[in-house]
């Protein structure tokens, strides 16, 4: 049996906890013939090097990153982690997924239910990463909203990259956005989503997790990753 082992960032916060465990109950569901096992790469435990020393000896795994950017946890933390291990493969994350983009959609619709207004501008708010690979993916993220919402789309990051979310809300009102939004492109809550709430947008979205769709989207990183394997 090739074991996956959900790898998600860490957080402190118990409702990102529950939220990522309730993602990865989805994921239990749709793969039930699958062994799913959490690890993390920061904050918590058990962390991901010590989660592979336990399974790989005795099955071939495959990690899917819980993240939405090829970003240092994705590219460095887990990809060492993998690769020392001959029988452990890496999938994508899940971030430029069109299914993703589906539910930054429906967070939009549920944040703001009278619809859109005239001067409204949505502020597509990442956690950053300074891997120029990561800011593609939030690019790629931003232009496919692009083509799903009326109104203008620009891009901030909680840390590490810029333009910073506060700073792309400001330019976002200076521009004669009336109403900024900023779209959380977090998976659940934790610091980055609380960077991304006091970042002075008129309204905020809810992180993407938990929801089924982006359940589908590890499910299905992980049958590509088995029939590659």
């Amino acid at each position: 049996m090739t074991i996956l082992i959900a790898c998600s960032h860490g957080t402190a916060d118990p409702a990102g906890r529950s939220a990522v465990q309730s993602l990865i109950d989805d994921v239990r569901r749709l793969l039930p013939d699958v062994r799913v096992v959490h690890a993390v790469v920061d904050v918590e435990h058990p962390q991901i090097d010590d989660v592979l020393a336990a399974e790989a000896p005795r099955d071939d795994v495959i990690v899917v990153p819980l993240l939405l950017s090829v970003g240092y946890h994705t590219a460095v933390d887990i990809s060492l982690a993998v690769a020392a291990h001959a029988n452990v493969g890496q999938t994508p994350p899940l971030g430029i997924h069109p299914l993703v983009t589906d539910v930054l959609v429906d967070r939009l619709a549920a944040a703001v239910p009278q619809g859109w207004r005239p001067g409204d501008h949505v502020v597509l708010a990442a956690a950053g990463s300074s891997n120029p690979d990561a800011m593609s993916d939030v690019e790629t993220a931003a232009a496919r909203l692009r083509t799903r919402i009326p109104v203008p789309v620009s891009v901030g990051y909680a840390s590490a990259s810029t333009p910073r979310i506060g700073d792309a809300v400001g330019a976002a009102r200076a521009a004669g956005a009336v109403r900024v939004i900023a779209a959380s492109h977090v998976l659940a809550p934790g610091f980055f989503a609380g960077l991304v709430g006091r970042a002075g947008a008129d309204v905020v979205t809810a992180p993407l997790a938990p929801d089924a769709r982006i359940a589908a989207v590890v499910a299905e990183r992980f049958r590509a990753a088995a029939i590659r394997s």
